[in-house]
C-alpha cells in the first residue's frame, strides 16, 4: 500500500518537476489569448516589432521621451509594430503611448498581457524568455530575426535590424563536394 501511495504521489508531482509552475506559461498551458494575436501576426510576410512594456518600467518611459519610437514607426509604414504592455495587471499603457503620438498609429497594435506586476508575473512571452522590460523581438514571415532583451533600445540599432530583417538574402557560399 506505501508503495501504490508513493508512486501516485511521484506521479501527480512529475507535471510540476517537469513543466514548472505559478505564471510562468508552459507546455502544458495554452498561450492566453494576446499570445496567440501576436503568434498569427508574426507570421506576416513583412517585418513585425514586438515591444514587450509597461507604463510603469523607467526604462520604458525613456524610449518613450526620447522620441525614437515616433520616428522608428513613422520611418517604417511598412511595418507593424506591437506594444505589448506586461506586468502591469492587464492595462494595456495606450494613454503613456497617446501621450507621446504612438496610441492611434495606422502600423500599431496596443495589446496587454493580462498577467500582474510582482513576483507571479510572467516570465515567457510567445515561448520566448522574458526577464526583463523593454524587451524588443523583429520578425519576418514567423521568424525571430532579433532580440533585445535587456532595456533601452537604441533606436539608429533598431532602424538597421528593420533594414536587415526585411533585406532579401543573397549570401552564396562557396560550392563543397557535396555540391
Amino acid at each position: 500500500m506505501k508503495l501504490i501511495v508513493l508512486c501516485l504521489t511521484a506521479v501527480a508531482a512529475a507535471p510540476i518537476a517537469l513543466f514548472g509552475q505559478g505564471s510562468d506559461r508552459d507546455l502544458v498551458t495554452p498561450p492566453a489569448p494576446v499570445e496567440q494575436k501576436v503568434m498569427a501576426a508574426i507570421k506576416s510576410p513583412t517585418v513585425s516589432v514586438v515591444h514587450l512594456w509597461a507604463p510603469w518600467c523607467s526604462n520604458c518611459q525613456a524610449e518613450l521621451k526620447s522620441g525614437g519610437w515616433l520616428q522608428t514607426i513613422n520611418d517604417n509604414p511598412n511595418v507593424h509594430f506591437y506594444f505589448v504592455s506586461v506586468w502591469n495587471g492587464g492595462e494595456d499603457g495606450h494613454a503613456m503611448l497617446q501621450k507621446f503620438g504612438l496610441g492611434d498609429r495606422p502600423n500599431v497594435t496596443v495589446l496587454a498581457d493580462p498577467g500582474p506586476r510582482g513576483s507571479n508575473h510572467i516570465k515567457q512571452f510567445i515561448g520566448l524568455p522574458l526577464s526583463w522590460i523593454p524587451t524588443t523581438w523583429i520578425y519576418k514571415e514567423g521568424e525571430l530575426r532579433y532580440a533585445l532583451n535587456y532595456g533601452e533600445i537604441r533606436f539608429p540599432v533598431l532602424q538597421q535590424m528593420i533594414a536587415d530583417s526585411d533585406s532579401a538574402w543573397s549570401h552564396k557560399g562557396e560550392k563543397t563536394e557535396t555540391d
